[in-house]
Formats: C-alpha cells, sequence, structure tokens
C-alpha cells in the first residue's frame, strides 16, 4: 500500500471525485493539436489558435471533469478558466521526441521545474515517457535514471507524480498492427512492474490498457490477436503487478471503443482507479474549431464533448475502484 503525505492526499483528492475516482480531461497536446487545427483551417493557424482551443475545452468541460491535464507552454491560460472545483495536473515533458536519436529519450521544458509547476497552481506533475522494456540496457538506464531524478524532485516539493508510460517495440514501428498486438500485453504490463519500484517515487501511474482492443475476439474486424479471456487475464495481470493507483488513457481511440474498453476491464477484474481522457472526449472538436471558428468549436464541446464525458462518466461510476483502497496517510 502507497503511503501518501497529508499534502499529497489532498492534492489526489482535488483531483478525484468523492469517491476515489478520478476523471480528468486532457489536452496537453502541443504539436499534434496545432496539427489538427492547421489541417482544418484554410489561413495559417499560430499560438493563439491553440491556446484558444484549449481555453474553450477548458471552459465547456470541466464542469463534468474532476481535473484537467494542461501544459505550461500553451495551457495556462486555459488553467485559469477552468471549473472551480476541477484539479489541475500539469505536464512536465517536452512534446514528443527526436527521432533522429535511438531510444525516444525523455526531455524536460527545462524553463521549468516541479517547484515553478507548483507555483503556477499545479495540483500534480505529469510525466510522459517512451518505454519499451526489451530495449537495449544502456537506454533504459538512462530512462530509469531520469525518472529517479524526476520523482525526487516531486518528493522534495510535496506533490503528486502522475507516470504516463507509452510502450511500443524498438524494432517495430507499427504500433496498431497484428504483430504488435501480439507482443503488446507484455510491453506494458513489464513497464509498470519497472515503474511500480519504491525509487521512481511515482504516487499515479498512467498507462495503456495491456491490449490493443481491436484485436480482441469480439471486437475485431478482422484477424484477433487474443481469446477474450487471454484479453481478460492481461487485464487482471495488469492490475496484479502493482500497488500504486492507475488510470487508464484512451490512446486516441473512440469515445465508444474507449467506454467498452473499461467495462470489459472491470468485467476482467482489473482495479483501474480513473481515466485521463483526452482525444476520445474533443478531438472531433477540432474541425469545427479550425473550419468555422470559435462559436462552432464551443457548440461542438457544449453538446457532443459534454455528452462523450457525461456518457464517460456514467461507465467510470460502473467499473472503477476508488484509489482510496490502495493508499495509506
Amino acid at each position: 500500500m502507497l503511503a501518501l503525505t497529508g499534502n499529497k492526499l489532498a492534492a489526489l483528492k482535488r483531483l478525484s471525485d468523492e469517491n476515489g475516482i478520478i476523471g480528468a480531461l486532457a489536452i496537453d497536446q502541443r504539436g499534434s493539436l496545432k496539427k489538427m487545427i492547421a489541417a482544418g483551417s484554410s489561413t495559417t493557424v499560430g499560438d493563439e489558435g491553440i491556446i484558444r482551443f484549449k481555453e474553450l475545452v477548458s471552459e465547456e468541460l470541466t464542469p463534468y471533469a474532476t481535473s484537467i491535464l494542461l501544459d505550461p507552454e500553451y495551457g495556462l491560460p486555459a488553467a485559469k478558466v477552468r471549473d472551480s472545483d476541477a484539479g489541475l495536473l500539469v505536464a512536465y515533458e517536452k512534446t514528443g521526441y527526436d527521432a533522429a536519436t535511438v531510444g525516444r529519450l525523455p526531455d524536460l521544458l527545462t524553463e521549468w521545474s516541479v517547484r515553478r509547476l507548483k507555483e503556477a497552481g499545479a495540483d500534480a506533475v505529469k510525466f510522459l515517457l517512451y518505454y519499451d522494456v526489451d530495449e537495449d540496457e544502456s537506454i533504459n538506464d538512462f530512462k530509469h535514471v531520469y525518472m529517479e531524478r524526476v520523482g525526487s524532485e516531486c518528493e522534495a516539493e510535496d506533490i503528486p507524480f502522475f507516470l504516463e508510460i507509452v510502450s511500443y517495440d524498438a524494432k517495430n514501428d507499427d504500433v496498431k498492427g497484428l504483430e504488435y498486438a501480439k507482443v503488446k500485453p507484455h510491453k506494458v504490463i513489464g513497464a509498470m512492474k519497472e515503474f511500480s519500484k519504491p525509487q521512481y517515487k511515482v504516487d499515479v501511474l498512467k498507462v495503456e490498457v495491456p491490449v490493443d482492443m481491436n484485436f480482441v475476439e469480439g471486437f475485431a474486424q478482422g484477424e484477433t490477436a487474443y481469446s477474450q479471456e487471454e484479453a481478460a487475464a492481461y487485464f487482471r495481470e495488469q492490475s496484479e503487478v502493482t500497488e500504486l493507483p492507475f488510470i487508464y488513457l484512451s490512446a486516441g481511440v473512440s469515445a465508444e471503443l474507449f467506454q467498452q474498453t473499461l467495462r470489459f476491464a472491470k468485467e476482467s477484474g482489473s482495479t483501474f482507479n480513473g481515466v485521463l481522457c483526452g482525444r476520445a472526449t474533443w478531438k472531433n472538436g477540432v474541425a469545427p474549431f479550425a473550419e468555422n471558428g470559435e462559436q462552432a468549436g464551443r457548440a461542438w464541446l457544449r453538446d457532443t464533448g459534454r455528452k462523450n464525458i457525461e456518457e464517460l462518466n456514467i461507465v467510470l461510476k460502473e467499473t472503477a475502484s476508488p484509489w482510496f483502497d490502495k493508499i495509506s496517510g
């Protein structure tokens, strides 16, 4: 069981509902969001476009979320207009990775520190790490040391550390294909096991589901990588390898598939403690915003965006487990 200080415990409560479930909204995308907006606009979209869309998402959707994840580069104006009851997570990593360098190495925002993020209003700090459990030992050791530093920095500032792990295969770039689906459970579960070790001082893991649902029998449109029984066993194993609270990321799948996945996770015995859901909630609102302006974007968020998040909240109440069960403090 994870022991938390009083300050960390209070911060986690601000990020959750009264039942200890995290229903957080993620819009810390930077380069990818800028490309999405630019793709739908006939005019050049500068920084003001990405800042304004984040503000709209925050204004319209945080009344229905327990918290919001933003970046300090474009997202702090959105943090100021969020609902007063919504907690705030702030990203600490540079967006993306240097594709010219082997290993998808992590990098910090050099003009920020955990102390400065906390002073900017963060209730928790999030760091995204790309990780292949089978990659060269020197690359993974670099990542281990890096996460030890971030964890120690969060501990020193007495603020929760949310570690987001995105798995990959260094020998196969096709993460949406059948071959990756077959190894994904090993990659996801192995990474969770590693970063649950106490030296990283992680308080909450933000992780992928352990299978690609598009290759699960009964969900797949074509080839399958796992039977439903095999997929269910991976969900159970994922819960068993960590004592830490963990939440699921949506990984860009549709709102409908994400909700189906959470129900499957619950039926399989997963003890996940909520979600940090991004594109599944708001991505289809980018096009009306980019093509027809702020009013069209706001209208989409008030209608479909709100519907997406309210439907997800219903599913969360039925499926997620309270993190209170995994915490002492």
